[in-house]
């Protein structure tokens, strides 16, 4: 369970407090180094691998590199140890491994000589950074030497220089090949710059319960979290009326290209009827003679006619006041909404929009990318980037809405308190029409029949996994698009719900008859 939950600073720290209040608490320090120790054997010093660089810093996760440097060097292995804290300043624990090291007889650096190693341990920093206290000078300048070797770095808990909360490098950070955290994950490892810094991921949870010692807020967003949340097979007694009716509300002048990836992708992933209302004024298309499924309809129509189960309003929508007057149209009824887009930021220009979404009764999700989520809390992308999660859920606070805020490492946040963290995705993402695609795969679960939140994080999590598929056929993210993602998702779609259903296969009259002919 601790490998998928996220953990913040200020929740490990009461984690480890409950833990060492109680009666003999299990030795943590002693626990993370040895795990840690581990993980550096056999994956960084195999085979003619036996030189190890580790650098130790003056706080517990010092602590936890002089529990490695112990190990390792027992089990003969070469060992330079750097250690730039002061013994007295220690806490018991670190003090104690001080000890231990000191025991050996090796020597104790407080600077990178000069040598060889054939690999580095970061146990410079940890989760022991925050906003107020960066790096000082002789630490940026450690941390660059460590860049500079090349050489496969194993960070503990997270690389130093990297803040555990949000994923933000204070001044530089050390780039690792795999990050051994403890306990649980963090916000940090996973989404914004932690995305290129933390390399591989590896959780020890020290064998401690953690759902059982505090309530769990933050939670990973991988496959095995998506397969429940999964729609089941089709029935053979079903109909284009079984599967919804979703609207899609957007394509103005020189932007009909949107609504048309967000319809394509809404009827490849399954919506039983797709309805374009393009405001473009510029020759208006008739059919899509790419996808002749999707219904193109006057705008105007969605809101006189009772016929939509759910509406995405956004792609290609523009600004104009015509966007605005369906907007708030779309905000007036009790349909489930997917905003995204200029959706969102005529939220943000226009305060009766705002004030409209905000005590709306059904559903609403939205979709900004960094920028847009600035528009709505009127601040900046800087800031938003400086702390992700709370920005997201500071969106959800505000508007009362389940919210996921793009990027690397795209989070998705509700009202009850939840965020879950995608790890799936790739720069091929970085490119036009990405977000059009993905609110046609919201709307499309929506209608399906999923709730608000299962349809968020499996739109969310399929639409980086689509790319994540396309990554490896094209052996990189280069010229990647946002047309190529939507045939990637369906195939997958389907595999992970014939695999959910254990090889379920759909068969004329479920192979009930047979000829003897």
């Amino acid at each position: 369970m601790n490998s998928t939950l996220v953990c913040t600073t200020a929740e490990i720290r009461e984690i480890e407090s409950l833990v060492l209040s109680i009666p003999n608490p299990p030795p943590l320090m002693e626990k993370a180094g040895l795990a840690a120790a581990e993980i550096a054997k056999t994956r960084l010093l195999a085979g003619n691998h036996h030189r190890i660089l580790i650098l130790a810093g003056p706080g517990n996760n010092g602590g936890d590199a002089l529990v490695v440097a112990r190990h390792l060097h027992g089990w003969g292995k070469q060992v330079t140890l750097i250690f730039t804290g002061e013994p007295e300043r220690l806490s018991q624990d670190a003090r104690q491994a001080l000890k231990q090291w000191q025991s050996t007889g090796e020597t104790i650096h407080q600077d990178i000589p000069d040598g060889q190693w054939d690999a580095v341990i970061d146990g410079l920093f940890g989760i022991g950074l925050n906003e107020t206290r960066p790096p000082e000078e002789k630490y940026q300048q450690l941390i660059n030497q460590i860049n500079q070797l090349s050489l496969p770095v194993l960070a503990l808990d997270i690389p130093s220089g990297l803040l555990s909360d949000s994923g933000r490098v204070l001044e530089v950070a050390v780039r690792a090949a795999i990050t051994v955290t403890f306990i649980a994950l963090k916000p940090g490892l996973l989404t914004h710059d932690g995305c290129d810094y933390c390399g591989e991921i590896i959780v020890c949870d020290l064998e401690l319960d953690t759902v059982a010692l505090i309530a769990p807020h933050n939670w990973l967003l991988d496959k095995a979290s998506i397969t429940p949340r999964l729609p089941p097979p089709r029935r053979a007694n079903s109909h284009k009326g079984t599967y919804g009716r979703l609207g899609i509300l957007g394509g103005a002048s020189g932007m009909i290209g949107a609504a048309l990836l967000a319809g394509r992708a809404a009827l490849n992933l399954g919506a039983g009827r797709v309805y374009l209302g393009l405001l473009t004024q510029e020759g208006v298309p008739v059919v899509d003679p790419t996808q002749p499924e999707l219904m193109l309809r006057p705008p105007s129509d969605f809101f006189e006619l009772d016929f939509l189960d759910c509406l995405v309003i956004g792609p290609g929508l523009g600004r104009e006041i015509a966007a605005c007057i369906y907007l708030e149209q779309a905000l007036q009824t009790s349909l489930p909404l997917v905003l995204d887009a200029d959706a969102l930021n005529l939220i943000a220009a226009y305060t009766e929009l705002s004030d409209s979404l905000k005590v709306r009764k059904a559903s609403t999700i939205l979709t900004p990318h960094p920028a847009e989520a600035a528009r709505l809390l009127s601040t900046s992308t800087v800031k938003i980037q400086h702390n992700r999660l709370e920005a997201a859920q500071t969106i959800v606070r505000q508007f009362n809405c389940a919210v996921v805020l793009k990027g690397a490492g795209s989070i998705c946040a509700f009202p009850d308190g939840h965020c879950h963290f995608n790890i799936s995705g790739n720069p091929g993402l970085s490119t036009a029409g990405t977000g059009d695609v993905l609110s046609g795969f919201l709307g499309a679960l929506l209608v399906q029949g999923l709730s608000p939140k299962n349809a968020l994080l499996l739109a969310v999590h399929l639409h980086g996994a689509a790319a994540d598929a396309l990554l490896e056929q094209q052996h990189g993210p280069v010229g990647m698009t946002a047309s190529e993602i939507i045939p990637a998702a369906r195939h997958l779609l389907n595999c992970w719900i014939d695999q959910k259903n254990s090889g379920y296969r759909y068969t004329r009259f479920g192979g009930r008859f047979k000829s003897n002919s």
